[in-house]
C-alpha cells in the first residue's frame, strides 16, 4: 500500500514493562498474557492516517536487558519517534528512566519525538509510581506523557498516534527536513537502503538477534514476565 510518509519508532525501557505487549496491542489489537523476553529487537508495522495522509509506522521493540544495550543503541539511528516505557507497579523501572533518556538523546536525532509511557494502568491496586510523578518527569524533560494498559488497550492507540501527530507537525513546521533527515523518515513510499537487511529483520527477527548473543538467548529464553 502506498504511503505519504514512513516514521521509524523505537520502544525502550526496562525488561518486563510491557513494551512487546504495547506493540502487539497496537499492531494486532490483542493481548498476550505471558510473553517471552525480547531477545535483541523485534519488529511491527501499521498504517495510520493523519491529516488525510497515509503514514506507515515502522516500530522496533527493543530488549530491556543491559546485555543487549549495545544492540538497542544501533536502532536509535534514523528514529523519528520513541516510546519510553516504565511500569507503574515497579518503582525501579521509573528510577531508570533518566538513563534510558540520556541514551536515547545521545544516540538519536535531536528532534526525535519522545512519548513517556506509564504502562499497566489496569493494576491500580499495585501502583508504586503516581501519575503526577510521570507528568512531572515529562514536563522536566520536555516529553509527552500518557498512562496506558496493554491489557485493556487503554490509551495504546493514542500513544502511538499522538507521537506520529507530533512528528507530522514537526515536518509541517520544517523542524524535520525530509530531504536531509535519515531515510526512515521517508516521503512517498520510497524504500529504505539496506532493504535486504531490513526485510530479514522483519521476517526473522529472533533468528537475526540470535546471531548477536546466543549465550544471552539461552539464559533468558525460559524466563517470562508479567506484561500487562
Amino acid at each position: 500500500m502506498a504511503y505519504a510518509y514512513l516514521f521509524k519508532y523505537i520502544i525502550i525501557g526496562d525488561t518486563g514493562v510491557g513494551k512487546s505487549c504495547l506493540l502487539l496491542q497496537f499492531t494486532d489489537k490483542r493481548f498476550q498474557p505471558v510473553h517471552d523476553l525480547t531477545i535483541g529487537v523485534e519488529f511491527g508495522a501499521r498504517m495510520i492516517t493523519i491529516d488525510g495522509k497515509q503514514i506507515k509506522l515502522q516500530i522496533w521493540d527493543t530488549a530491556g536487558q543491559e546485555s543487549f544495550r549495545s544492540i538497542t543503541r544501533s536502532y536509535y539511528r534514523g528514529a523519528a519517534g520513541a516510546l519510553l516505557v516504565y511500569d507503574i507497579t515497579r518503582r525501579d523501572t521509573f528510577n531508570h528512566l533518566t538513563t534510558w533518556l540520556e541514551d536515547a538523546r545521545q544516540h538519536s536525532n535531536s528532534n526525535m519525538v519522545i512519548m513517556l509511557i506509564g504502562n499497566k494502568s489496569d493494576l491500580e491496586s499495585r501502583r508504586e509510581v503516581k501519575k503526577e510523578e510521570g507528568e512531572a518527569f515529562a514536563r522536566e524533560h520536555g516529553l509527552i506523557f500518557m498512562e496506558t494498559s496493554a491489557k485493556t488497550a487503554s490509551n495504546v492507540e493514542e500513544a502511538f498516534i499522538n507521537t506520529a501527530k507530533e512528528i507530522y507537525e514537526k515536518i509541517q513546521e520544517g523542524v524535520f527536513d525530509i530531504n536531509n533527515e535519515p531515510v526512515q523518515l521517508t516521503q512517498h513510499g520510497t524504500e529504505m537502503p539496506s532493504r535486504e537487511k531490513a526485510l530479514r529483520c522483519i521476517v526473522e527477527p529472533r533468528r537475526l538477534c540470535l546471531r548477536f548473543s546466543l549465550k544471552d538467548y539461552r539464559q533468558t529464553r525460559s524466563q517470562t514476565v508479567s506484561p500487562s
